[in-house]
């Protein structure tokens, strides 16, 4: 992977988890924090910004590969995960694969908070 694409990715990385860092002290100042509305907003707004950029990217703006992947990749990656799982079920649907797009949908969620309690239960059995 050339340098410009590394430097693009890793600057829009740090942009977006600190945008993330931004939107979700706010939010939980704003509404608090006995629901996950902070989570939730920064995966709504990258998921808005993920489609929005597809979009935009397809129709009206040939950025270049590194811009893309700075936006994509570096900024929304880590400004939220969710945009990328979204992009991916978007593909899937384009494609005319919807039953596997439901399938990725529900596998990804039930996956992902199962794993995240595996995590949880393993590491707190295992270290001291």
């Amino acid at each position: 992977m050339p340098i410009k694409m590394i430097a693009s990715i890793a600057v829009g990385g740090a942009a977006g988890a600190l945008a993330r860092y931004a939107v979700m002290g706010a939010v939980g100042h704003w509404l608090g924090t006995g629901f996950p509305y902070a989570t939730l907003a920064v995966n709504v707004l990258g998921c808005f910004a993920m489609g929005a950029l597809v979009e935009v990217f397809a129709l009206a703006w040939s950025a270049s590969p590194e811009t893309q992947a700075f936006l994509t990749v570096g900024f929304l990656g880590a400004f939220t995960t969710f945009s990328a799982f979204t992009l991916d079920v978007n593909l899937l649907m384009i494609q005319g694969r919807l039953g596997l797009a439901a399938l990725y949908a529900a596998a990804s969620v039930l996956f992902s908070v199962f794993a995240f309690f595996a995590g949880m239960y393993l590491f707190r059995h295992v270290l001291p």
